[in-house]
C-alpha cells in the first residue's frame, strides 16, 4: 500500500488541462473508448490508451484500426510524434494526469449487473494510482457504483478521494456511426465526488466537447445515463407493440409514424425493429430494475418494456412463418434463409446484442439453413451469447444468389445495400425496417415484419 504523497493544487490541475499540457489515460478502446482517445489528440492532449486486448494495441501500433468509422492511420501521427502510447501495460497511467474508464457492463445470464470489468480495472489501477490524479468513470452502470464500488478499491491504494486523488462520473454518449453527433459534439454531463472532482472533470471534458453539464453527484450523473436509454427502450417497445397490433388491423405502422411526426409539439418518433441491439438499451434498463430492488421497490414500467422489445424476434418468426405458408405452403424446416444485415445498426460494424443472432437461433432450431450477407462484418466475430456463429462468412449479394433463398430477411438497413434489386431477385422478402420502401422498392413479394 503506497502512502499519499504531495498533490498538486485543484486549480493547477484545472490549468493544466485547460492549457491541454496534463496527459490522459484511456483504459479500454473499443466503441467508447477509441473515439474519446480521438478527440483528445483531436484537442491537443497527450493519450496514453490502455486495452487487455494485445490484437487491438499492435494494431494500433501498425497504424490500422477495429472500429470501421475509424479511418485507418488515423493514430498513426500521434504515436510517431509520441502524444499517444497504446499499451496493454496499466503501469504506464503513472504519466498520466487524468484516467477515463471505458469498459464494458454487461449483464449476467440471470440479467443482473456484471461489474467485473469496473473492479477488474480499478484493482489494475490502485497499484500506479498517484497523488493528484482524476479518475472518471464513463461505463454506463447502475447509480451509486462509482462511490460504492470503484472509489473503496482505489482508496485501497493508500491514497484518499477528495484528498489525494479526485473521482467523478460522466457517462458516454457515444452513438457509434453517427456522422452529425461525435464524441466531440455532444454535450459531457460530470458529477464529481466532491467540489475538486467537479472543477477538475469540468477543466477536463472542456477542452474538447461543445458544454458540460454539471450535476450534483455521481449518484445523479449516474441516474442520467440510465434515464436517457430507459426513455429509448420504452418509446421504442411502444412503437413495436403498435406495430404487431396494427399488423393485425392492416394498418402499416411505418406509414402511421411518418405523418404522427409531422406535428411540431409532442410527438417524437421512435421505430420499431426486430429486437434491439448496441451495448446500451438492451442492457442498461436492467441496472436500474436491479438496483431498485435494494429498495425494495419494481419497475413495472421498464420490465414491461423490455419483455415486448425481447418478444421482437420471436414476432419476427411467425411473420415468415405466415408469410412462407400462404405463398408456398413451405415450413421453415429445409428453407434457406438470407440474413441481410447482422450489425446491430446500420452502417456499423458493432455486432453486439444484435438481434440478428437470436433470429439465426430461432430459424436454425426450427430446421432453416441461415447465411448471412453484411457490407460492415466480413466475418461474424466472436460473440458472448452466441460462440457458435463466430467465423460465419459475408456471402455476396449477387441476383442468382438471392434468388435461390426462400426468405431473404432484413434485420439491419445499412445505406449501401442495393434494396431495388434485393426486391427484384427475391422469392420473398420479410422487411424489419422499410428498408424497401423506403428505396421505392415496392412488389407483392415483400412484406413487412
Amino acid at each position: 500500500m503506497q502512502q499519499p504523497t504531495w498533490c498538486p493544487s485543484v486549480g493547477d490541475l484545472a490549468s493544466r488541462f485547460r492549457e491541454r499540457t496534463a496527459t490522459v489515460a484511456v483504459i479500454g478502446l473499443g466503441y467508447v473508448g477509441l473515439p474519446l482517445v480521438q478527440a483528445l489528440l483531436d484537442n491537443g492532449l497527450t493519450t496514453v490508451g490502455v486495452d487487455i486486448d494485445p490484437n487491438k494495441i499492435a494494431a494500433l501500433i501498425a497504424g490500422r484500426t477495429y472500429i470501421h468509422h475509424i479511418p485507418a492511420g488515423t493514430f498513426r501521427d500521434a504515436i510517431d510524434k509520441g502524444r499517444f502510447l497504446p499499451t496493454v501495460d496499466f503501469a504506464e497511467l503513472r504519466r498520466a494526469d487524468a484516467i477515463l474508464i471505458c469498459v464494458p457492463t454487461p449483464l449476467t445470464a440471470h440479467r443482473e449487473p456484471d461489474l467485473h470489468f469496473v473492479e477488474s480495472t480499478a484493482r489494475s489501477i490502485a497499484p500506479h494510482l498517484k497523488a493528484g490524479q482524476l479518475v472518471v468513470l464513463e461505463s454506463t452502470t447502475y447509480p451509486g457504483t462509482t462511490r460504492e464500488v470503484l472509489k473503496p478499491i482505489l482508496e485501497f491504494s493508500g491514497l484518499k478521494s477528495g484528498q489525494d486523488f479526485f473521482i467523478a462520473f460522466s457517462p458516454e454518449r457515444e452513438d457509434p456511426g453517427n456522422t452529425e453527433f461525435s464524441t466531440r459534439a455532444i454535450p459531457k454531463v460530470i458529477g464529481g465526488d466532491g467540489n475538486g472532482a467537479s472543477i477538475l472533470a469540468d477543466a477536463l471534458y472542456s477542452t474538447f466537447v461543445p458544454k458540460t453539464v454539471q450535476v450534483s453527484s455521481p449518484e445523479v450523473a449516474e441516474a442520467v445515463k440510465l434515464t436517457e436509454n430507459i426513455f429509448r427502450s420504452v418509446n421504442i417497445a411502444l412503437v413495436n407493440e403498435l406495430k404487431v397490433v396494427y399488423a393485425a388491423m392492416g394498418i402499416d405502422v411505418w406509414e402511421v409514424i411518418e405523418a404522427a411526426k409531422t406535428k411540431p409539439f409532442g410527438f417524437m418518433p421512435f421505430y420499431p425493429g426486430p429486437g434491439l441491439g448496441g451495448h446500451c438499451i438492451p442492457i442498461d434498463p436492467f441496472y436500474l430494475t436491479w438496483k431498485a430492488r435494494e429498495y425494495e421497490l419494481s419497475t413495472r414500467f421498464i420490465e414491461l418494456a423490455g419483455e415486448i422489445n425481447t418478444a421482437m424476434p420471436r414476432y419476427v418468426i411467425s411473420r415468415i412463418v405466415d408469410e412462407l405458408d400462404a405463398r408456398t405452403g413451405k415450413g421453415l424446416n429445409g428453407s434457406k434463409i438470407l440474413i441481410v444485415g447482422v450489425a446491430y445498426k446500420k452502417n456499423v460494424d458493432d455486432t453486439r446484442e444484435s438481434p440478428a443472432f437470436k433470429l439465426i437461433e430461432l430459424l436454425e432450431r426450427r430446421g432453416a439453413m441461415c447465411e448471412v450477407h453484411d457490407p460492415f462484418v466480413p466475418v461474424v466475430p466472436p460473440l458472448r451469447e452466441h460462440p457458435t456463429m463466430m467465423g460465419r462468412e459475408s456471402v455476396p449479394l449477387d441476383a442468382a444468389r438471392v434468388a435461390s433463398y426462400d426468405v431473404v430477411l432484413i434485420v439491419t438497413d445499412h445505406d449501401s445495400i442495393d434494396y431495388t434489386s434485393l426486391a427484384k431477385n427475391a422469392k420473398l422478402v420479410v422487411d424489419t425496417r422499410n428498408a424497401c420502401a423506403r428505396a421505392g422498392a415496392f412488389g407483392p413479394n415483400v412484406t413487412k415484419a
